[in-house]
């Protein structure tokens, strides 16, 4: 099954229910199926050629979804580009993918202009405005598709280096809506909350695509907006919401908060970072009848490993929960070996949703990938029943004088701290150990907290070899457009 034809059925059983919501617009499943069947007709008439690559250059809105269902109904591939890059970040992905059409937002025309990536075609998004306003097309029954065909080309967040293109099938995608509907038990009442980037992973696959394909209805919103967030949660009657920790946490800082009431809301989901007892502790206690679940997965499968569900929300803190339907991990350590129940390794993960491959590198691929299972470049470990803990990237683990340090250890005591509303932890040289801990703290609004005090704590809480070197204080931690902190911002220049 692809995508755009249970689009299609959606058309033709619920033509009159609302498929998505922006701002004061409403869009019925016809009118969405009709919007990505018009944008389909004109592309496959300019004569693009199946696979071809179209980039998407675009904030939210409902146009949005017409287009990234418009350009794989016509058998071409999506590559939506993430709006928050810089030019000469966004002009490499446009080089390297080598795609043949821009549709490009006028709002990010100075990007653009910025770029210097030549296109056999560049649409802007009003010239798509006009596309969906026309009656180009008739009986449109789409290209011939394979399963197997690369539907979206997402690129990394490029946290550890240059940015690498996910190839993910038509299979790829599919799957991954039907895992996730059915792992939040979406129905055709349901009412999706997105206010994170569509251009990223979890926003159209985990949310917005399983959605329609549930029947239900998807609501937008260009970008997270504390108060305007609230109020049109309650005006949309939204029954899902998905956030980043940090987002929950500005959200339960609002004292009007409390004026209102969400009776419709039945499902918190977060993930990007971990979210700490407390956080979680508070959420439920302001919102008592709403589950919370956590979801865990990249770009590379789509994005679905494993979720922990509201019954354990506060029992398995820490935890990413179990493996998702039809999907299979192991931790393996450097050896390719299973690695005992407690012991750390590294995350691999087999299923219908691992991507086809990088773009245009097929050793990063094969590096990738190996024997069919996905290694995620995560480290992890499993508890006696099951539930799969992250503990760190490989990359960011800290080896002092040969003790491995997990940054999330010391990030998770640190979240303990009253006063402390964000934290990282990075590694440093040292002269004598070769790294150390360093430690980056968000303070919240209104309280005060000295570098002894976070020194004190720690040693209260952590093993010696644990306790970071340093403290900065920040106002803000850099954080990419998923809400993933960038770490290697934070590490001295020399060490990455």
């Amino acid at each position: 099954m692809f995508i755009t034809k249970r689009l299609y059925e959606q058309s033709q059983q619920i033509p009159n229910e609302v498929a998505i919501i922006f701002n004061d617009e409403q869009w019925t499943y016809e009118e969405l199926y009709h919007s990505a069947e018009k944008i389909a007709f004109y592309l496959m008439q300019q004569g693009y050629k199946r696979g071809d690559i179209v980039a998407q250059f675009t904030l939210n809105s409902n146009l949005f979804m017409a287009i990234y269902y418009g350009v794989q109904l016509a058998g071409l591939t999506i590559m939506p580009v993430n709006t928050k890059l810089a030019p000469p970040e966004v002009d490499y992905i446009f080089m390297h993918s080598e795609a043949k059409v821009l549709i490009y937002d006028e709002q990010l025309l100075s990007t653009i202009q910025a770029t210097t990536t030549e296109f056999q075609e560049v649409l802007t998004l009003n010239k798509i405005k006009e596309i969906v306003a026309s009656d180009i097309s008739s009986n449109f029954e789409g290209s011939n598709l394979d399963m197997e065909d690369t539907a979206v080309v997402m690129y990394t967040s490029g946290t550890t280096g240059k940015p690498k293109g996910v190839m993910l099938s038509h299979r790829n995608i599919h799957e991954t809506a039907e895992i996730w509907s059915d792992s939040m038990e979406m129905n055709t009442s349901d009412r999706m909350y997105i206010c994170t980037p569509l251009f990223h992973c979890a926003g159209s696959h985990v949310f917005a695509v399983p959605t329609i394909l549930k029947g239900g209805t998807v609501i937008i919103e260009e970008a997270f907006s504390p108060e305007n967030t609230l109020k049109q949660l309650l005006k949309t009657e939204a029954t899902i919401f998905f956030g980043v920790p940090a987002m929950y946490t500005i959200l339960l800082n609002k004292s009007e908060l409390s004026n209102y009431s969400f009776d419709q809301l039945r499902l918190f989901c977060y993930g990007a970072a971990p979210m700490p007892y407390e956080l979680v502790k508070r959420l439920k206690d302001a919102f008592p009848n709403v589950k919370v679940q956590n979801l865990y997965g990249q770009t590379e499968n789509t994005p679905a490993t494993s979720s922990l569900l509201d019954d354990v929300a506060l029992i398995k803190i820490g935890s990413v929960g179990k493996p998702l339907a039809r999907t299979e991990v192991q931790l393996l350590d450097s050896n390719g070996e299973v690695v005992p129940v407690g012991e750390v390794g590294e995350i691999c993960v087999k299923g219908p949703q691992v991507m086809k491959g990088y773009l245009h590198a097929p050793e990063e691929t094969a590096n990738t990938i190996r024997n069919g299972w996905l290694h995620s470049g995560d480290l992890g470990r499993f508890d006696e029943e099951g539930y799969l803990f992250i503990v760190d990237r490989k990359k960011d683990m800290i080896i002092r004088g040969g003790e491995n340090i997990y940054p999330i250890e010391i990030e998770e005591v640190l979240y303990q701290m009253p006063q402390v509303l964000e934290a990282a932890v990075v590694g440093m040289p040292h002269e004598v150990y070769g790294e150390v801990p360093k430690a980056f703290v968000v303070v919240k609004d209104g309280e005060q907290l000295s570098e002894q005090a976070v020194f004190d704590y720690c040693m209260s809480q952590l093993a010696k070899y644990k306790i970071p070197y340093e403290v900065d204080f920040l106002g803000e931690l850099p954080r990419n457009a998923s809400g993933k902190v960038l770490k290697h911002t934070l590490r001295p220049k020399q060490t990455t």
